[in-house]
């Protein structure tokens, strides 16, 4: 495995941190109120030659991005919502290596933590405040039957040698980066500009719409830490990733 940088093990020890200063009692966690907000109407990936770079849009009925979650005041139980699209990328075109699983970009918010600490999305100079701003990350998505949405990101063992992760993941011990695209909502529309020399100069891939609330998990080793527990919405309704880069 890649050696992490020295703030990555920051974030490490900090998490550890709030899960043992909170309650692990999360029974009375309020789930966010599903509205248009998350109806999805249509997507839309677009090749920009002259800047080299892919924008991919998601738009929905009401204000895309309007909703975050209602904090749950601690990480385990922490409730994420996401506008996601998996795509047919290659786990190794993202800085994943050579590993299966389904590569999506996941476009999330979650006020309980923060995941990108080399990032300051709010600009108050405070990098571990900006969870619930709209911000975007690279998953590996796996078939999981133990949640509702039957999906979760892929974990592994810390230390593990065959892994392979970009240097800015967050240090936590799952298939995630926090790559820092630009995401920027507008109106009904949500959309994060991603370059194209970062997913190994693939421009003709496919891809779908997912509307979706995960939830985290630091208590119960037989959840994945990171899990999809309810689908709002699939704009395939079979997420056969029918749509195309133009």
């Amino acid at each position: 495995m890649k050696k992490n940088n020295n703030w990555a093990v920051i974030m490490i020890l900090g998490m550890s941190l709030l899960m043992t200063a909170c309650s692990d009692d999360d029974d009375n966690i309020p789930e966010p109120m599903v509205d248009s907000n998350f109806n999805l109407t249509s997507t839309i990936a677009t090749y920009n030659e002259d800047l080299e770079q892919i924008e991919m849009t998601i738009e929905v009925e009401g204000l895309a991005g309007s909703t975050v979650p209602i904090p749950a005041g601690q990480l385990d139980g922490a409730p994420v919502l996401g506008y996601v699209f998996p795509t047919t990328l290659n786990s190794n075109d993202v800085g994943f290596g050579n590993t299966d699983g389904i590569v999506a970009m996941a476009l999330t918010s979650h006020p309980d933590f923060d995941d990108t600490p080399l990032w300051d999305e709010n600009n108050d100079q405070d990098y571990a405040n900006d969870g619930a701003v709209w911000h975007p990350h690279w998953v590996l998505l796996v078939d999981d039957t133990r949640v509702d949405g039957e999906l979760s990101v892929k974990q592994f063992e810390m230390g593990d040698p065959n892994v392979e992760l970009p240097p800015t993941n967050p240090g936590m011990p799952m298939y995630m980066d926090s790559p820092g695209y630009q995401v920027l909502t507008d109106g009904n529309s949500i959309t994060v500009v991603i370059p194209s020399a970062f997913v190994n100069n693939k421009t003709d891939f496919n891809f779908d719409a997912v509307a979706a609330r995960m939830q985290v998990n630091t208590s119960d080793a037989n959840l994945p830490m990171l899990g999809v527990y309810e689908v709002y919405e699939i704009l395939s309704e079979d997420l056969s990733l029918p749509y195309q880069v133009q």
